[in-house]
């Protein structure tokens, strides 16, 4: 069948964005968002995040009346569900958001729908949904439920985007298609074929899941390998940077930048759902995972040695996102260190984030003050280089030679 309506539930990082191009090639799109903000921003033309182009997209395809956004679902062909899957205490995957969108959608789904879950998952988180939604609607077959022939489609299909790059990302990338049967998974390759030019390969709703807390895993290891050796550099006095940078030049090693540790929701969180579902076998996930969940104190640490060369300091921390040239400050590293040491009272607090016009919840009422790079620069007299933002890149070392660098980043390494 066509797919003539497409409901994407969560209207996010992913989400959005999904919605956005789904909605550019002329099929109708209703986002589903929980935020009345959100929603309202949207259906203005306008966007609630910053994402390279987003807003052209997403202002083109509510202008064609290809894209509208509710808080409240309605009956579509295909649901997309691409809510947030956080850990609760002890690193226990929490899949309320995702029993939520379950429940927001049950009452308008019709036989022969489509249900796709985009969140990265736990292992039979699929198999979670599909349990619920059957429960709600209990006169529909959803696969995996019941002895008869299920009269609904249940896929994964894991996102697998570059904040900064998701547009591009979106289109380009293959995609791991996960079924819940070989139908689902055919069903849900037809809607990914309207506007992926990647290949979309087909397997079962279990490997997708594994697929993407793989990728992630993969990433956080080798990351973790980067930031240990940047400790042990420090103990040693060799530029760890430079190091890399001579290593590397081995046609069979790439070694990974140091940081001041790993965020946003992906690398720092999926790991953690491995660990989960097999305690005693994944032993080097859960160690990379301690290893870059420790960085943020080490970095802590050395800021306040920097600090005790003042009477009065100032320190200045650059960047609050997770990443470059970026708004998106989940699970941000740069975020925790800003936080813990305004906790602290090190010092009077200055964060420089140019993605951003306003502190966010966790540091406002704590002696932190936004300000420009170069109200920074004239201020501080410890800067602390949490995230390589563009403009950041572009300062020279006359810039900061009358100051207290801790450079996580390696932006001044060669200088």
């Amino acid at each position: 069948m066509a797919f003539e309506k497409v409901s994407v539930v969560g209207l996010g990082y992913i989400g959005l964005p999904t919605a956005a191009v789904i909605a550019s090639r002329g099929i109708e799109v209703i986002g589903i968002d929980v935020s009345e903000k959100a929603v309202e921003t949207i259906n203005q033309g306008k966007v609630h995040i910053v994402e390279p182009d987003l807003d052209m997209v997403v202002q083109a395809a509510v202008t064609m009346g290809k894209l509208r956004a509710s808080l409240t679902p309605e009956p579509a062909d295909a649901f997309m569900i691409a809510v947030p899957t956080p850990f609760k205490d002890g690193h226990k995957p929490d899949l309320s958001f995702i029993q939520k969108a379950a429940q927001a959608i049950a009452p308008v789904l019709e036989k022969g729908n489509l249900v796709i879950l985009e969140s990265t998952s736990p292992v039979g988180a699929t198999e979670k949904l599909s349990k619920w939604l059957q429960e709600l609607r209990p006169e529909l077959h959803f696969p995996g439920q019941t002895s008869q022939e299920p009269d609904m489609f249940v896929a994964h299909c894991p996102e697998r985007v570059l904040p900064g790059r998701v547009l591009e990302e979106l289109v380009s990338n293959d995609r791991i298609i996960g079924g819940m049967s070989d139908k689902c998974a055919q069903k849900a390759i037809e809607l990914y074929k309207t506007f992926v030019r990647g290949e979309c390969i087909s397997t079962n709703a279990r490997t997708a899941e594994m697929a993407k807390l793989t990728e992630n895993s993969f990433r956080d290891v080798n990351i973790a390998f980067a930031n240990e050796l940047s400790i042990i550099c420090d103990e040693q006095k060799i530029n760890v940077w430079e190091l890399i940078a001579l290593a590397n030049r081995h046609p069979r090693v790439n070694i990974l930048s140091p940081g001041p540790g790993v965020g946003g929701h992906c690398i720092a969180v999926d790991p953690w759902f491995i660990v989960d579902s097999a305690p005693e076998s994944a032993r080097i996930i859960r160690t990379a995972r301690e290893i870059n969940d420790s960085k943020p104190q080490y970095v802590i640490n050395k800021v306040e040695a920097a600090a005790d060369e003042f009477k009065r300091p100032v320190i200045a921390c650059m960047g609050l996102a997770f990443k470059p040239d970026i708004d998106d400050l989940r699970e941000s590293p740069a975020l925790d260190i800003t936080c813990q040491l305004a906790d602290m009272n090190v010092g009077e607090i200055l964060a420089v984030e140019p993605n951003i016009q306003q502190l966010p919840e966790s540091l406002t009422g704590k002696n932190v003050e936004l300000v420009s790079l170069s109200e920074a620069l004239d201020r501080a007299n410890v800067l602390l280089v949490l995230v390589d933002h563009k403009p950041f890149k572009a300062l020279n070392i006359n810039d900061v030679n009358t100051k207290v660098v801790v450079d996580t980043r390696g932006l001044f390494a060669h200088m």
